[in-house]
């Protein structure tokens, strides 16, 4: 298998993560309240936007494959650190979408995948997803 991300410590509790097929680059820092600089995405930071962006991700496919249109959205998402230990203790969600037609059933399919995405089925169970989806 074949890696898709380098991954490099800069310094400064700072590192920078490369997608190799696109070069895409993204900056990580530690955050102020533990000893970092906060002048990017924490590493948590990015687990919590990665739950949020596999959601409406998978939710997307669906809609393709049910051949309607997934509405535009945008999210508010919340991280909650827990202190010992340090670690992500829930992650809110809540996803607003633009006006839209959807039926009640594609309603309820979009957001069984995206409660199902790989991302929410790859965290640890004690990291509480509390996910709103208004429509």
């Amino acid at each position: 298998m074949k890696h898709s991300i380098e991954n490099r410590y800069v310094g400064e509790l700072r590192t920078s993560s490369t997608h190799i097929k696109s070069g895409k680059n993204i900056i990580t820092d530690a955050p102020v309240d533990n000893n970092g600089r906060g002048e990017a995405f924490a590493p948590t930071d990015l687990v919590s936007s990665a739950l949020c962006s596999c959601i409406t991700t998978v939710m997307g496919i669906c809609a393709e494959k049910g051949k309607f249109i997934m509405p535009n959205s945008k999210a508010r998402i919340t991280k909650v650190m827990s202190t010992n230990p340090r670690k992500i203790s829930e992650i809110i969600i809540e996803i607003n979408f633009e006006k839209n037609s959807l039926t009640d059933i594609q309603k309820r399919k979009l957001m069984f995948v995206g409660k199902n995405c790989p991302v929410a089925k790859s965290l640890n169970s004690d990291i509480k997803q509390t996910l709103v989806f208004n429509f």
